[in-house]
């Protein structure tokens, strides 16, 4: 807590100052510097001679609730001191700095954003919580339903992509913020006293500054921006060349045999499969997806605009390029990795950065990553699988910056070469053709419905726990296909199942659905 020193000490005569303070709340989370932040503002204002005060009610870890940091200040009277609230008051409060967009729809929820008097300063970036990536469907929040209850909820908005602002500056959202609260013409200091309070920290000024700068006349010439309610989603082009001998033979057989409506997702699986493994599974992925168009165009599908081809082209990949344990080891040690991390926490080239992550393998997972005969011999062996268990199946945190544990992942990565002969991969390959068998079964008598079962992969993702999820969920809807094979709206039951499985991790709404189905 800070205060600016008072004059005149209190007294039991002393009158206390009848005027009003004002009142500003930042939510920002770890990392973006919503600390230093407030201790600008307090700064700023003591600076003018008013006296402030911050308090800080911290948030929970891993992206499920922000920092909310408090602030109010009064222009000091000798002799009488302020009274200062320790936290905002819904329906209370002057300002609100929102350092990322959801936090922005949480200040409203909680009342802090008044249509009367609250100014809404807002980054429209997305930090994805928790709660939006455990979803097993799409659980990401609408961004342009935040903007739309903020043009209701606040006095005024400005609302734009601060984070990338502040990091094409050098900088983190905290200066970009303070900039764009300069702008706003909301606090009655000019932008000079806001310039010589980040000066003043001696810190990491002049990227601090640019970005400051950039965001005041950002504020200025456009407050706002369009956001959009999720995300975008774009194809890159199948290009002429890439370059690679093999790479290019891949591209050359996509633009010769295959619609140009599936160019797009046949190129993404193949960088996708590429990356899992190799090229040479890539030319498997387009073996198989060639089977698939021969059927499609033989039951109609030109007219149909290849429905089964694209869906397969899509979920045939994801399939092929599953989530396992030396895929995840890949994932760790990889050095863009290791870039992308500093950049995202500001680091300098002369810092150190370590990362821990949390990792908590099961037997399970490492007979799936041995040779398929050794694997299946000690799944066959209860008690020798109990004992291991207990051994393996512990949670561990991995510092994957330091030798050893790099090491030992690194070396878990190599064994992408004889992933082939896995136990995993083989359970992976038995259960994709069966998927692929029970659609191309449907072609021929419901086009709609063949089409609608390879989305259903969409249920199928992650590993360990998740992964047990999601297959349970895909083995309930596959299910039922026998019953709804010969409807003509058999379809759009498959739709509605897909739905309601996606809809919670429990499995509550697909139950529901299923017994409707049942009743059929």
């Amino acid at each position: 807590m800070k205060e600016a020193v008072i004059d005149q000490p209190v007294t039991s005569t002393a009158r206390l100052s009848p005027l009003k303070p004002l009142s500003i709340a930042v939510l920002a989370m770890g990392g973006q510097g919503g600390g230093v932040l407030t201790d600008w503002i307090v700064e700023l204002a003591e600076a003018q001679g008013w006296a402030a005060q911050s308090t800080s009610v911290p948030g929970v870890a891993q992206r499920t609730g922000a920092t909310i940091y408090y602030i109010e200040m009064l222009q000091a009277r000798s002799g009488v001191p302020p009274i200062l609230s320790l936290m905002p008051t819904p329906g209370d409060v002057d300002i609100v700095l929102a350092a990322e967009m959801m936090e922005a729809g949480r200040s409203i929820l909680r009342g802090l954003v008044t249509p009367d008097k609250t100014v809404l300063i807002a980054s429209t970036h997305r930090a994805f919580a928790i709660s939006e990536k455990v979803a097993p469907g799409d659980g990401i929040g609408n961004s342009a339903t935040v903007i739309d209850a903020a043009d209701f909820a606040a006095k005024k908005t400005i609302a734009f992509d601060m984070e990338t602002l502040a990091s094409r500056n050098g900088s983190v959202i905290s200066a970009a913020l303070f900039g764009a609260l300069a702008a706003a013409g909301v606090l009655p200091f000019d932008k000079a006293a806001f310039e010589a309070t980040i000066t003043a920290g001696g810190r990491g000024v002049d990227a601090s500054l640019k970005a400051f700068n950039a965001a005041f006349d950002r504020t200025r010439q456009s407050p706002r921006d369009a956001v959009a309610a999720a995300p975008g989603k774009r194809f890159d082009a199948l290009p002429a060349r890439v370059e690679n001998p093999e790479l290019d033979r891949l591209v050359g057989r996509i633009r010769a045999e295959f619609p140009e409506i599936a160019h797009g997702f046949l190129f993404a699986g193949v960088k996708r499969l590429v990356d899992f493994q190799d090229p040479a599974y890539a030319a498997e992925y387009l073996d198989r997806l060639g089977a698939l168009l021969g059927l499609d165009r033989g039951n109609g599908g030109d007219a149909k605009a290849f429905a089964f081809t694209v869906q397969a082209a899509k979920h045939v990949a994801i399939a092929m390029a599953y989530d396992d344990v030396i895929r995840v080891a890949d994932l760790k040690v990889r050095g863009s990795r290791f870039a992308r991390v500093r950049a995202e926490v500001g680091a300098k080239d002369d810092q150190i950065v370590y990362t821990t992550e949390y990792m908590h393998p099961r037997m399970a997972e490492v007979c799936g990553t041995l040779p398929k005969r050794l694997g299946e011999w000690i799944e066959q062996r209860p008690k020798l699988f109990a004992r291991l268990d207990r051994w393996i199946n512990q949670g561990r945190r991995v510092r994957t910056g330091t030798v050893f544990w790099f090491v030992g992942l690194y070396l878990v990565s190599a064994l992408r070469g004889r992933r082939r002969g896995t136990l995993r991969h083989h359970r992976e390959t038995l259960h994709r053709e069966a998927w692929l068998a029970a659609a191309t079964g449907l072609l021929s008598s419901n086009y709609d419905l063949a089409a609608e079962t390879l989305e259903c992969r969409r249920l199928v993702k992650g590993y360990s726990d998740t992964h047990a999820r999601g297959m349970s969920k895909f083995d309930r809807v596959m299910a039922v296909l026998p019953l709804l094979a010969s409807r003509q709206d058999g379809a759009e039951w498959m739709r509605r199942l897909r739905q309601a499985a996606l809809m919670d991790e429990q499995g509550i709404a697909l139950d529901g659905a299923l017994k409707t189905v049942a009743t059929l």
